[in-house]
């Protein structure tokens, strides 16, 4: 086994939510963030579990962001009432927080997209504290966001896993991850054996398919992923073409 190097940045995760520390969900995010951050050379020291209460999530955000190079959290970003994860991560460091005019405009586009309202509820995603950096997430649009060392992200797993995705290469000095989406108005039967054959046309992208079913349409969000403009246009009208 190999020794930890002493130079390897360090991590804590924060995981926040009621439904993980009840029993009703089971956190996959862990390992998946374990997984990712060995790959990269940054060790994962201590995960904590909170449950939705204010102050809780800001003594682990303090006590956990003093401690390690890295504090990522996942849970509470949503539209509910008991998504308060951005309100006490801003509170932790003493920030105001209110809703963002570039996290208003993405949520804004993405629900007229998809022919819903933006009411009150829905933008509450768009609730990010002053000067933090937003997380993209292509799969559902709302952001995530970095505030000091904190990034805050999505609980569902996988939005967490692409918006750290979108995360990794500004904290390890990677090649920045570009995304295209594209929805189509297939099953996702249908979709699947193009995806597949042009996932192994281009090994270097990663492709996926996020099903919906909207005004009883059934339909896939196809999230493509990779650090070449060109290869990721070619593949992206490669498949509007297979279904046009």
């Amino acid at each position: 086994m190999q020794g930890t190097h002493m130079t390897n940045p360090t991590a804590a995760m924060l995981v926040i939510g009621d439904e993980i520390l009840s029993g009703r969900t089971r956190d996959a995010n862990m390992h998946h963030l374990a997984g990712v951050l060995t790959e990269r050379g940054i060790d994962l020291k201590e995960v904590r579990v909170v449950a939705d209460e204010p102050d809780a999530i800001v003594a682990a955000v303090r006590a956990l962001s003093g401690a390690y190079t890295h504090v990522f959290t996942s849970g509470g970003i949503g539209p509910t009432h008991d998504d308060i994860t951005a309100d006490n991560v801003a509170r932790a460091f003493d920030t105001p927080i209110s809703v963002r005019d570039d996290a208003r405009a993405l949520l804004q586009a993405h629900y007229d997209k998809t022919g819903q309202e933006l009411n009150e509820a829905r933008l509450r995603m768009a609730r990010i504290p002053d000067g933090a950096t937003l997380i993209d997430n292509p799969v559902s649009t709302a952001p995530g966001f970095t505030i000091k060392n904190v990034h805050v992200m999505a609980g569902v797993p996988k939005i967490f896993e692409v918006m750290l995705q979108s995360l990794l290469p500004n904290l390890t000095g990677g090649a920045p991850v570009l995304s295209r989406s594209v929805e189509i108005f297939r099953p996702e039967g249908d979709i699947a054996g193009p995806l597949g054959a042009l996932a192994e046309t281009y090994p270097a992208i990663s492709m996926g398919s996020y099903p919906f079913i909207r005004e009883g349409q059934f339909g896939a969000n196809i999230v493509m992923r990779g650090t070449d403009e060109n290869q990721l246009s070619e593949a992206m009208d490669k498949l509007r073409a297979a279904f046009a």
